[in-house]
């Protein structure tokens, strides 16, 4: 009778409204777990692979390597750039392995592919190296987050900057897939819109190793710019090329429309000097910035580019969208990542828009020459903050169904 008494009494509390019983953390096969897809052995290994699975890892580390008093767990695989892999891999972890939601997705074949997957499985994406903004334009799904950067927000940076400078022709040199695509069709709006032309264009193979012939196009147009549609280690290979043809001694600019630290790195400032460039995170820019990058040269070797510093921002936020939630449940997490802001050493003051594109300042980069960098991996001086109100396309016009 007793305990009878005291049930019925809580139940009328809580009629009441004067209890109310704390709310139960709900998390599936008692873990999260993350996946880390991208490319580790192809063109895009340094701009993303292994060194944002240790991003990703850093970030659950830094969080206490639990959430809602569970266990987290990241996992990686190669996709080698090939959708189709990209795509099983996704099932699989989906279906057998418990994944909860997959990040990076490095090359927007695979980036559109998999948040397709993943749409279907009712399972979260956030693309931090993936380019193309179809990811929130006519292909965005409830599931599916933009995180870093995309071809419009490269548009507007570096492709805006240059064609104010006296660069109001270019001829492309573009990725013959979605991203190269993309990247071509943006770039090329923002140049018309400032008054510029676009005096042609060649495509090129992803991963090709000659591009004598496209370059000898892009040198016969007269095209005072030549953009590069590209990425990895393509863009690495068609700036040390334009250099061995003078392409540049000759009075054209080449504008690296995509890329990170990883790339200058890897040409070295000899090569690379004077580029302009747009990132969404660099990792000498404030003190904040500069310790997470001293602490990810530590364990990598490498200082981070806007990727790798993504690939923490959006394993964090993930993190702290299920604490908010109180659950995994993919609508709950979808939901608090929609409404939670984004501060961290990635994004001051960042937010995700209804499209699923997260919204943050970005930086219009200059590379130094070799003898104003005087310690290393210091290889960019800051032009201007470009608001991401600004650098990225407004909601109502992405073309995504999502938005009203």
């Amino acid at each position: 009778m007793h305990k009878f008494f005291m049930a019925a009494s809580v139940a009328a509390l809580v009629a009441a409204g004067t209890f109310s019983a704390p709310a139960m953390a709900e998390v599936s096969n008692g873990k999260v777990k993350i996946g880390i897809l991208n490319d580790q052995s192809g063109v895009y290994a340094d701009f993303g692979g292994k060194n944002s699975y240790e991003a990703a890892k850093m970030a659950v580390e830094d969080y206490g390597g639990k959430v809602l008093g569970v266990p987290v767990e990241v996992i990686t695989a190669d996709h080698q750039n090939k959708p189709d892999i990209a795509a099983n891999i996704a099932r699989q972890w989906y279906d057998t392995e418990g994944v909860d939601a997959i990040m990076d997705l490095t090359t927007s074949s695979v980036g559109l592919a998999v948040q397709a997957l993943s749409n279907d499985k009712k399972k979260i994406t956030i693309n931090t190296g993936a380019a193309t903004s179809d990811l929130t334009g006519k292909q965005c799904t409830p599931y599916g987050f933009h995180w870093v950067y995309d071809t419009n927000m490269l548009a507007n940076g570096t492709g805006s900057a240059l064609v104010k400078d006296g660069g109001d022709t270019w001829y492309f040199l573009t990725a013959d897939y979605a991203f190269g695509h993309s990247l071509e069709e943006n770039t090329s709006k923002v140049i018309e819109k400032n008054g510029g032309k676009v005096l042609g264009s060649v495509r090129h193979p992803l991963a090709t190793t000659d591009y004598s012939s496209f370059l000898l196009q892009a040198q016969a147009s007269g095209a005072k710019v030549i953009g590069l549609a590209n990425a990895g280690m393509d863009t690495q290979n068609a700036i040390k090329q334009a250099s061995e043809f003078g392409i540049t001694q000759s009075g054209q600019r080449l504008a690296a429309l995509l890329m990170t630290l990883s790339e200058v790195h890897g040409l070295g400032l000899d090569a690379a000097q004077g580029l302009t460039l747009t990132e969404s995170f660099y990792w000498n820019r404030t003190p904040e910035t500069a310790k997470f990058g001293k602490r990810f040269h530590e364990r990598t070797g490498a200082y981070p580019n806007m990727v790798h510093a993504g690939t923490y921002s959006a394993v964090t936020q993930y993190l702290k969208a299920i604490d908010a939630a109180g659950t995994d449940e993919t609508e709950a997490v979808s939901k608090k990542l929609h409404e939670m802001p984004v501060n961290d050493i990635f994004s001051e003051g960042g937010y995700v828009a209804p499209n699923g594109r997260m919204i943050s300042d970005v930086y219009l980069l200059q590379v130094k020459k070799p003898g104003e960098s005087d310690i290393p991996w210091d290889y960019y001086t800051v032009l201007a903050t470009i608001p991401g109100d600004q650098a990225f396309i407004d909601p109502k016009d992405s073309g995504c169904p999502l938005v009203k």
